[in-house]
């Protein structure tokens, strides 16, 4: 009982009784009922098991967009408990499943195939849950807006996908996406271009310092190298040599300086191949590092130590 309860203001009895079931003080003598509506903040009950956890849990699970109908739709029945039914009820219990998914709109039938081509995708690209769910709402939006009619599933998806990445500023290529979804680079692009357009996201460009640790884990490099070429990424943004350039070319060639000058040796190709650009772009965008920002002293210096 609260403490600040200790007499009957009616009577002045101290014989009070506090039924929690329903938040109330009353008292025994005179039947007035001295407090109501008060919130019990103490455990509602204890469980030691997940049986008993399901047993008595009051909630499902939090809404999410991952699901075409936001998590809230319920289905008749589960298919295990179709062996507790006699004959009749089985048919029956087949025909309301059945009718369920008839009844269901075109866009739940559309965002059921797509979310599931989605979470595929997603899963491919070892992607966090909250770019999941964040490119699910997207795409759930751009269905809403008819943004999908006259375009394949396939490649909004890929688009959603990828501007979420942008958004929460996961590093994933255009090329990491293709090779995942199966559709083409530009197909993404331009179907990624429309559908931000038309939903109004704004999306900063890439920072190509995002790039630099998945690169440098595929190219097994040091952490020393790793954090030079971020050193080389900053003075090469104030120079205003990252302004117009892709970010995966500006980084990997970044790093293959960086490699250069601490003594870890990799090939264009090597680093093309990880970043997914040209070797020719890998080449461009080093000379410029060199000629801008005055590296080929440090490169030098660290030939000269391994002749030595």
């Amino acid at each position: 009982m609260p403490a600040y309860i200790k007499k009957c203001p009616e009577c002045g009895g101290i014989n009070l009784f506090w039924n929690k079931e329903k938040g109330e003080v009353i008292c025994r003598d005179c039947g007035l009922v001295v407090e109501d509506k008060m919130v019990d903040f103490d455990q509602e009950w204890r469980e030691f098991d997940s049986d008993q956890e399901a047993m008595r849990r009051r909630t499902g699970a939090p809404m999410t967009y991952t699901q075409y109908d936001q998590g809230l739709g319920t289905e008749v029945g589960r298919k295990s408990d179709i062996y507790t039914l006699g004959s009749k009820d089985r048919n029956k219990f087949f025909r309301l499943r059945k009718w369920q998914y008839r009844i269901s709109t075109a866009i739940e039938r559309n965002l059921k195939l797509a979310l599931a081509e989605l979470k595929r995708v997603s899963s491919y690209l070892k992607l966090p849950k909250s770019v999941e769910e964040e490119s699910a709402r997207i795409y759930t939006l751009a269905v809403q807006k008819g943004l999908v009619r006259g375009r394949s599933m396939e490649s909004v998806v890929a688009g959603a996908l990828y501007a979420a990445c942008r958004r929460h500023d996961v590093p994933r290529t255009l090329d990491e996406l293709s090779e995942a979804s199966g559709i083409e680079k530009k197909e993404i692009g331009r179907t990624y271009r429309f559908v931000t357009r038309e939903l109004g996201i704004t999306i900063l460009p890439s920072n190509p310092a995002d790039y630099i640790a998945r690169f440098a884990s595929a190219l097994k490099l040091s952490a020393e190298t790793q954090s030079r070429s971020i050193e080389i990424l900053e003075k090469a943004q104030k120079s205003e040599l990252t302004s117009g350039r892709g970010p995966t070319g500006i980084a990997a060639a970044a790093l293959y300086v960086s490699a250069l000058i601490h003594g870890e040796k990799r090939t264009q190709r090597e680093v093309a191949d990880v970043a997914g650009v040209t070797e020719v772009t890998i080449r461009n965008r080093y000379k410029e590092l060199l000629d801008e920002l005055d590296l080929e002293k440090e490169i030098k210096k660290t030939k000269k130590k391994k002749k030595e």
